[in-house]
């Protein structure tokens, strides 16, 4: 993702509809994209009425929305929207109300994350007036499009001004290959980790070597767990404000990341597509 020209945005009229659209009309601003928004549903005069409302009361866009009505299946519509309009950052609310947002989350945003062509960006906990990003943490395990996601991480840092990035490296406890269960094997295992340590830093400077990232303080952090969760937990005590990852190839993200209690979650989370075709 080396820039962005068009954001879509899902439309629901739920009482997260203000926030959400707070967020993605700064969003847009930031990128001086296009914003695109998408309601499933019948179009009606209170409808049109209450989203332009809405937008009235946000900052005023640097371009002119755009917004489409149709009838039809949440997913089918939302990803044939993203593929007509060549959209590039699809931006998602969740309710968090009861069991409102697990539903959300594991129907939709889950299904849109295999499929879409598109990158994800998760909205947790929307916010009418604008929180600084702080902090941004972003994958950076072994993988194809780890570059890509890397970039895209300080692509976004700079437009948020954000100014602190900590590239995360999960790394399989099945790596270590030792049983600790005296001094001598503890030692080992410890010098096991500190190599695996030092190879995954080498890899992810090489990867920083092709990208500009002047004044952010990019740090790097080894984590040995389980692939998508361990990163997940690290953003949430670090407290993140956004968190960036690949999507996988086959297993939805969220289930892997938030695979018990996704109420709790309280940052952004930006997931980068499979691939660029459907």
């Amino acid at each position: 993702m080396q820039k962005i020209h068009k954001i879509l945005i899902g439309i629901a009229f739920s009482p997260n509809l203000k926030p959400n659209l707070f967020e993605a009309v700064r969003i847009c601003n930031m990128f001086n994209a296009e914003l695109i928004g998408v309601h499933v549903g019948e179009k009606t005069i209170k409808k049109e009425t209450d989203l332009q409302q809405i937008l009235s009361e946000a900052e005023v866009l640097k371009k002119p929305i755009k917004t489409v009505w149709q009838e039809g299946e949440p997913v089918k519509v939302i990803l044939n929207t993203v593929i007509e309009e060549q959209i590039d950052l699809l931006i998602l609310g969740a309710l968090q109300k009861e069991n409102l947002l697990k539903y959300y989350v594991g129907s939709i945003a889950r299904k849109l994350t295999r499929k879409a062509s598109c990158s994800i960006l998760l909205l947790i906990k929307p916010s009418i007036e604008r929180q600084a990003c702080k902090h941004i943490v972003v994958n950076g395990l072994k993988d194809d499009k780890t570059e890509e996601t890397i970039r895209t991480s300080v692509l976004f840092s700079k437009h948020l001004m954000c100014k602190k990035v900590t590239i995360v490296e999960e790394i399989s406890q099945s790596e270590l290959q030792v049983k600790v269960d005296d001094d001598k094997s503890l030692r080992k295992a410890t010098i096991i980790k500190k190599r695996l340590k030092n190879r995954e830093d080498q890899r992810v400077k090489n990867i920083l070597k092709g990208i500009d990232s002047e004044d952010i303080s990019i740090q790097m952090q080894s984590i040995f767990g389980t692939r998508g969760y361990s990163i997940g937990h690290y953003a949430k005590i670090k407290r993140a404000d956004l968190l960036v990852m690949n999507a996988p190839t086959n297993v939805g993200i969220l289930d892997r990341i938030f695979p018990h209690d996704i109420e709790s979650v309280s940052y952004t989370h930006l997931t980068l597509p499979t691939n660029r075709e459907v």
